[in-house]
């Protein structure tokens, strides 16, 4: 698996534009990352800027970023809503994929030393990557932020884990950067109907995790009760892995509950949504929208559609599409300004459109367009292409009729029993739609076996091993369509049984659809396992296929026989 992280350094520059493009452009010419989201803030003076890439390349680009944030940005005249303590105020490395959260921190420590070496700039290491306990939190590497920098670092207890025994002129001018390793956090901000940073602090407190101090009487301005040991007592918040302060933002005329949800697992964007909505309520208080800051994981935003579709009594066997609208429209992610998930979400940034249109050629294109295109001098598409997609048009009525019955005027008290139909019918059409371009991959990748040199005996078995693998692989193919299609028949006779009875007739076609996807793919097993030169390999394939073929005429004629009785 491919190693990658994602790095989301927060620059202390948000008006300049000049200024943030070339930080942006000095981490995108270091090679080998892709800039994913770039979000000034102009009330908050601040750029959130996303990146991902190896961590070798990942560590560079954030290394050049702080450099060249350090030769620009003079932390002597900057001001703004948002803590900071540098020009570079934050650097996180957050783990994708094939890396750990622990080698992340390890990372960051190294990135930190070196940028303290190299630049003269002093660093803290948070979270992860702490090396105190108590620097894990970020609020302690920042606490004073830059103001507080040259009592900070003559203080042993309180200097940078790199950085000098005195403030510096270069320190003075690019102050401190906290470089960390943590896990994905979702930074969101909830704008309210008011104008009021104490109403929004309030609410913020009423929430966030470290909540807010116990005081004696008056709770506003009542004395902060300590324990035995002189420690502030505090009343914890009712979000799990948040933390929250209210502010208010001049360019949109509102105050908002500022928030990072740092353990998306334990308080999910959706949950903290509804608990702040609560908690404003309860101050007389709205939340009129929501407004992500730099980016989010998919999951949160598909979480947070069915959770409100889940309120609705509504199914939420619907397109990934449509979830994420439900989850916009719920949460008022377009009220500040529109909200485009292609822009915002994380996993729809690391693959480019030209990327998902080679992988996705035949599904992006209209009905039209596919049956054209079947239709030119050109073998494929050809039939394991069009079996896998009528297996996806046979999941798809059944998915419909499941959606349908969950709708349905008096049936009210089944929709979850149709949601959960639905939704296993959403995941054999996601599953049929991809073999659409696949089984054509496959075909694609045995001609280009057979186009490979076979001038010398040493090529000439290269290309043999290549083709009988590119054959093996264009057998296994539409084998898997014929698993995947067979699994839309359960459906497809629940639905027949217990369906709206207005649309079992759609239940019907959907048996038909999906017995061909299987007969069809059927034949091009037989006619690729031909190709085989390991016939034993070939012979089990072949029996399976034999199987499944069999099972999917004795499910369409069961499902039909339901059907003729219904209509």
């Amino acid at each position: 698996m491919e190693r990658i992280i994602e790095c989301v350094p927060n620059f202390s520059e948000g008006r300049n534009r000049e200024v943030i493009d070339k930080i942006v452009s000095t981490i995108e010419k270091s090679g080998g990352v892709k800039i994913l989201d770039v979000d000034p803030g102009e009330a908050t003076n601040r750029t959130v800027v996303t990146f991902i890439g190896t961590p070798e390349d990942v560590v560079e680009a954030a290394f050049k970023g702080v450099q060249c944030a350090g030769e620009l940005i003079d932390m002597r005249q900057h001001h703004g809503a948002h803590p900071r303590s540098g020009a570079t105020d934050v650097l996180p490395l957050i783990p994708v994929a094939g890396i750990t959260l622990e080698e992340c921190a390890v990372l960051a420590r190294k990135l930190a030393e070196r940028i303290y070496a190299e630049l003269g700039i002093p660093c803290y290491c948070y979270e992860a990557a702490a090396l105190k306990p108590e620097r894990k939190n970020l609020a302690v590497c920042r606490a004073g932020e830059y103001e507080a920098l040259p009592e900070k670092i003559e203080d042993p207890a309180r200097r940078p884990d790199f950085g000098p025994e005195h403030f510096t002129e270069k320190t003075a001018f690019s102050g401190a950067t906290n470089v960390g390793a943590r896990d994905f956090l979702i930074a969101v901000n909830f704008n309210l109907n008011t104008t009021s940073t104490r109403r929004a602090n309030a609410v913020a407190f009423d929430v966030r995790e470290k909540g807010r101090p116990a005081r004696e009487g008056n709770p506003v301005t009542g004395k902060i009760c300590k324990d035995e040991n002189g420690n502030t007592i505090m009343i914890p918040g009712t979000l799990k892995g948040c933390k929250a302060i209210g502010w208010y933002i001049d360019e949109y005329g509102i105050a908002q509950v500022s928030m990072n949800i740092t353990d998306i697992n334990a308080t999910p964007l959706h949950k903290a949504f509804e608990e702040v909505c609560r908690a404003a309520s309860a101050r007389g208080l709205r939340v009129t929208g929501t407004e992500i800051v730099g980016l989010v994981p998919k999951r949160s935003l598909t979480d947070a559609g069915k959770y409100f579709l889940e309120k609705q009594h509504r199914s939420t066997g619907i397109s990934e599409e449509e979830i994420l609208k439900i989850a916009v429209r719920s949460m008022g992610l377009g009220d500040l300004k529109p909200f485009n998930p292609k822009e915002k979400v994380i996993e729809y940034l690391m693959e480019s459109d030209e990327e998902a249109a080679a992988r996705e050629k035949l599904i992006r294109t209209s009905c039209k367009g596919f049956a054209y295109e079947t239709a030119s001098e050109s073998p494929a598409p050809g039939g394991g292409s069009i079996s896998a997609y009528m297996g996806a048009l046979g999941a798809a009525l059944g998915t419909m009729v499941a959606n349908l019955s969950s709708h349905k005027p008096g049936w009210d008290d089944r929709w979850k029993e149709f949601s959960d139909y639905a939704e296993q019918g959403q995941s054999v059409l996601k599953e049929l739609l991809a073999l659409v371009d696949e089984d054509t991959a496959a075909f694609n990748r045995i001609m280009a076996a057979f186009g490979m040199p076979k001038g010398t005996e040493e090529e000439k078995q290269v290309r043999e091993q290549a083709i009988e693998e590119a054959t093996l692989y264009a057998t296994e193919v539409p084998l898997k369509t014929m698993r995947t299609a067979g699994k839309a028949f359960p459906l497809l006779k629940a639905m027949a049984e217990k369906g709206n009875p207005n649309s079992v007739s759609d239940a019907g076609v959907g048996a038909l659809a999906v017995r061909g996807a299987v007969l069809g793919a059927l034949l091009n097993v037989r006619i690729n396992a031909a190709g085989l030169k390991d016939r034993a390999a070939a012979e089990v394939l072949l029996d399976e296929a034999d199987a499944l073929a069999a099972e999917a005429i004795q499910a369409e004629k069961d499902i039909l026989l339901e059907v003729e009785k219904k209509i």
